[in-house]
Order: C-alpha cells, then sequence, then structure tokens
C-alpha cells in the first residue's frame, strides 16, 4: 500500500473511530439513510463525512446537494463549520465553484448543490448519490422529493442520506413508515453531541426548552403528531395541502395579527401576515405567509407588498388589539391601500372553530406547504395554544379565512378592483419574489404598482 493510501486509510479511521454510531452510514442494503437529529447533534458533519466516503471509495462520483435555500446549501452543506469544505483532509479536497453551485475533487467526482425553492433545477442531471439537508424545512418538500428521485438513474447502487430535525410533515411520515424495508433511521439528540457544543448553549437551551414541546421535538428529535384536542389534524392539513391548480380569485386579502415587537433585537413575537383568497371555484386558498419579525415600518411594508403582489382587495387586522397603530403604519407606507378593521367579539380559540370546519370540510386548500404555519395550526386545542410564543400566523389566517368565507357572503353590491387571475397568483407566489427583500433598505421609496398594473 502506498504512503498517500496509508494517509487515506488513518484519515477514514480517524473519522469512524470519532463519530458516534448514529452518524455512520448503517450496514447492509438500503436506499434511504434517514438520520433524525436535534440541533447541533452532529448532523451537518454526518452528512459532510459521508460524501467525503463515497467519493474516496471511487464508486460514487454524481453527488446532488440538496437544502431547503441556495443559501443553506452554501453557507452550511458546502462551507459551514462542519461542511464539506471544511471537514476535507487536504489531500482530498474539492474545487468549490459557487457560480456553478459545483464541488469538483481531484479524482473526478462531483457534488451540485440544489435547493427546495427551485424543484425544476432538478430536471436533467444524473446522480447516484444525494445528501438531502434539513427535508423537513424544505419550501417544497414533496416536488423536490420526486425530483430528486428522478435523477438518481446512474451508477450500480444510488442512495441518499437525509439528515433532518423532524416535523410531521406528510412526506417524512411517509418515509418512517419505510422503515427496515428500503430505509434505515438513525436518531440522535442535541444533547448526545453535548462534549462538542457550548456549555452556555446547552444551558440556555435546557432551561428554556426541557419537557417542552417545541424542546422534545429540536433537542430530542422527536416527531410529535397531533396534540390531543387539535383543531387541525395533521390529516386535515395534508388534504389541503395538495398539488392545485390555482383558480382565479373573487377576492384576496391580507391579514395581520400585530404584536408589540419593535424588530428581531426584542423578545416579541413576530407580526403574523397571512394571504388568502377565494378562488372562483368556491374553494378558499391560502396563497402566502409572509409573516414577520421586523420594526412597525418594516412590517408594514411587507404587508403592503403582500397588497400590491397579490393584487389584494385589503388589507385586515383585529381592532381590539393594536388596530389604530396597524392602521396608521399601513396608511403611513401607503395612504391608498384599503384598510378594515376586525373586531374579536370572541376568543381566538371560538374565532378559529369554524376555520378549522372549513378545512374538515375539505374547503380550503394551501398553495405551498407552509411549515411554520402548519405546525402552529397542529398546535391549536380546544383548550388552546400548546405551542412555543404566540399564534401569529394560525391568528392571521383565522382572520383572513374568516373574512373570505365565515363573515357571510359577499355583499350584492360589492365590486372586486380587479380581477385576479391564476397568472397574477403565480408570479406573486415566485419564490424570487416572495422570499426576496421586499425594500432595499428602510428609506428607500418602494416599488407601489398601481391596481392597474
Amino acid at each position: 500500500m502506498s504512503f498517500t493510501d496509508q494517509l487515506a486509510s488513518a484519515l477514514q479511521e480517524s473519522w469512524r473511530l470519532k463519530a458516534r454510531p448514529e452518524q455512520l452510514a448503517p450496514p447492509g442494503p438500503w436506499r434511504i439513510w434517514l438520520f433524525l437529529g436535534g440541533r447541533g447533534a452532529g448532523k451537518t458533519l454526518a452528512g459532510a463525512s459521508w460524501v467525503h466516503e463515497l467519493v474516496q471509495s471511487g464508486k460514487y462520483g454524481r453527488i446532488a446537494l440538496v437544502a431547503p435555500t441556495a443559501a443553506d446549501a452554501r453557507d452550511t452543506m458546502v462551507e459551514g463549520v462542519s461542511g464539506i469544505l471544511e471537514t476535507a483532509p487536504n489531500w482530498a479536497r474539492p474545487t468549490y465553484e459557487p457560480s456553478k453551485r459545483k464541488l469538483t475533487w481531484p479524482n473526478g467526482a462531483i457534488a451540485t448543490a440544489f435547493s427546495s425553492e427551485e424543484p425544476e433545477r432538478l430536471r436533467g442531471p444524473n446522480h447516484d448519490a444525494a445528501w438531502s439537508d434539513e427535508l423537513a424545512a424544505w419550501n417544497e418538500p414533496q416536488a423536490t422529493w420526486d425530483q430528486l428521485q428522478f435523477t438518481l438513474r446512474h451508477g450500480r447502487d444510488p442512495r441518499i442520506f437525509i439528515s433532518t430535525t423532524p416535523k410531521p410533515i406528510k412526506l417524512l411520515r411517509e418515509l418512517l413508515a419505510r422503515e427496515g424495508r428500503d430505509v434505515r433511521v438513525t436518531r440522535g439528540s442535541t444533547f448526545d453531541n453535548a462534549a462538542n457544543l457550548a456549555p452556555a448553549f446547552i444551558e440556555a437551551v435546557t432551561a428554556r426548552y426541557a419537557g417542552t414541546r417545541l424542546g422534545r421535538q429540536e433537542l430530542n428529535a422527536e416527531l410529535l403528531l397531533d396534540t390531543p384536542g387539535a383543531l387541525w389534524t395533521r390529516e386535515v392539513i395534508d388534504r389541503a395541502n395538495g398539488q392545485w391548480k390555482l383558480p382565479d380569485m373573487k377576492r384576496v386579502v391580507v391579514a395581520i395579527d400585530p404584536s408589540g415587537t419593535k424588530g428581531e433585537e426584542d423578545s416579541g413575537d413576530s407580526v403574523g401576515i397571512v394571504v388568502a383568497g377565494l378562488g372562483s371555484d368556491g374553494f378558499g386558498y391560502v396563497l402566502a405567509d409572509r409573516t414577520c419579525k421586523l420594526s412597525p415600518d418594516g412590517w408594514g411594508r411587507v404587508a403592503v407588498r403582500a397588497y400590491h403582489d397579490f393584487r389584494a382587495d385589503r388589507i385586515i387586522a383585529e381592532r381590539n388589539y393594536g388596530g389604530a397603530m396597524v392602521a396608521h403604519v399601513i396608511k403611513t407606507v401607503d395612504p391608498n391601500v384599503p384598510y378594515k378593521e376586525v373586531v374579536a367579539s370572541r376568543g381566538k380559540i371560538a374565532r378559529a372553530e369554524p376555520v378549522a370546519a372549513l378545512y374538515e370540510q375539505s374547503k380550503i386548500r394551501h398553495a405551498a406547504t407552509f411549515v411554520e404555519l402548519e405546525d402552529q395550526m397542529a398546535a391549536m386545542t380546544s383548550d388552546g395554544y400548546t405551542g412555543d410564543g404566540s399564534p401569529d400566523r394560525v391568528d392571521a389566517l383565522v382572520w383572513a379565512l374568516s373574512e373570505l368565507m365565515v363573515s357571510g357572503p359577499i355583499p350584492m353590491n360589492f365590486v372586486a378592483p380587479v380581477v385576479i387571475t391564476s397568472a397574477d397568483i403565480a408570479r406573486a407566489t415566485s419564490p424570487h419574489l416572495a422570499r426576496g427583500p421586499y425594500y432595499a433598505g428602510a428609506n428607500d421609496v418602494p416599488y407601489l404598482p398601481t391596481r392597474s398594473s
């Protein structure tokens, strides 16, 4: 054996000696390895090391790296402290071309980065392996997963490694149901990796989240299913998440659930901002979740931009909590935006129940998978909200759908300012528009198209 081979063998064994069992690929035949891990459990290091092993074996040379966003792929999987570049040995260090989203190893192996924001980019390439990171946080999990499967047509034994903190999305539940067949599952908690994490971090998250549902999910990597007494079960939410062809909209509203936050620097809750429409087919459609934690000027601009993006007929917010403040913020950003105050004559749960009933009747459809919103929905019970913080997203959702479908029929004399076509909605829900910066800065003049544009 040459010196280089000896060195390669020593480096390989060094990872296997220090890795925990759940960080190593399971023995035997499998197609999918699913590593469910808490925050900081060493999922990224496991994924990067697995990729290095594939490349060094010489049996795999066309690898897909799939992350929730393009920034996640770059900042975590490739350039992160536990990512591929940082953990690569000097003798087998890949060259990274960010503009091509490509890593190339000295032996010719190639890895290409993709994001769940653009599943269609997975059309065309051939792969013999894939590392799918934080699958439960993907923007379009099913569409991205389906496209990835079609690319795994290279080599003799294509394999997928999934590293994720669990959330009860449909795709993850389906994969877990295949455990023991073509899926192998390993599990690790945040505390399993405590020796490699800052003691202050462990102390802080233990004090704040130990014993809570959020802690069980984010730290212990438990897959939490339906909460007893939930107004929205996961089955009901899954039904709303079909791949719908969006119709023209009779009405579109932007609903705001205000909070006392001054921005990212304080401990206040986020400002819920949800866009919903009433389709020409009679169904209600949740079109966007633009909830944010910004200053009043910041979230006001986000809400007004949503109003224009979706050509909504009005913005609505609760009068009982911050209604006057919301009106002032919205009118300061754009005095021409129609604004309506709604009155909370009943509690949150009583308001939510009629909307939950619409979901049970399959009258509401989601234009995309809204992970954070759906987590809050699943945590709303007949006894109150069991999640962490405030149900800001759900409150905004309830106000939007109540305005469209619960408050009574549309008045005979109501005329929507414009017809909101399916093409308008498709443009407004594009990832680049919906997730990009709404304005370059607080002092910039916002782009506010006219209603006829």
